[in-house]
């Protein structure tokens, strides 16, 4: 197309992004994709929510062919400055003590862990003498 080795900034390539100028960010790439959405399998939408910002994990989760690769070369316009671009923060979730959710002592937990067993058997060995005497 032309752009080889032209490098855009991210508001550059942003300016790009109605159905009569579209410009994805892909891998660090840029590409002028309008001419290709109506033909694009998921619609023109898909391609259209993703400009404005890098794309390259929405294209990957998709899973495209060796041949839709092969066919992002006739639509490269250039590359992104990856200073403009930025860094995704990760999540990092708040500090919290452990706590017993069901406010119940360890101790309650064993007696029962102890006991119910032993309910069980004596109902069993109870229900046993009852039906043998009978």
């Amino acid at each position: 197309m032309g752009g080889e080795g032209k490098v855009f900034t991210l508001a550059q390539v942003s300016e790009h992004n109605n159905p009569n100028d579209c410009w994805l960010i892909i891998g660090g790439k840029v590409y002028d994709v309008t001419n290709f959405l109506e033909d694009h399998p998921g619609g023109d939408e898909v391609l259209l929510s993703a400009t404005g910002k890098d794309a390259t994990d929405d294209f990957e989760d998709v899973g495209h062919s060796t041949s839709a690769r092969e066919m992002m070369d006739k639509y490269y316009v250039g590359e992104i400055d990856p200073l403009t671009i930025p860094k995704k923060a990760a999540y990092n979730p708040p500090k919290q003590r452990h706590y017993n959710q069901d406010k119940t002592s360890e101790f309650i937990i064993k007696l029962l862990q102890f006991l119910v067993p032993l309910a069980v058997l004596g109902l069993a060995f109870g229900i046993r003498i009852y039906t043998k005497s009978n």
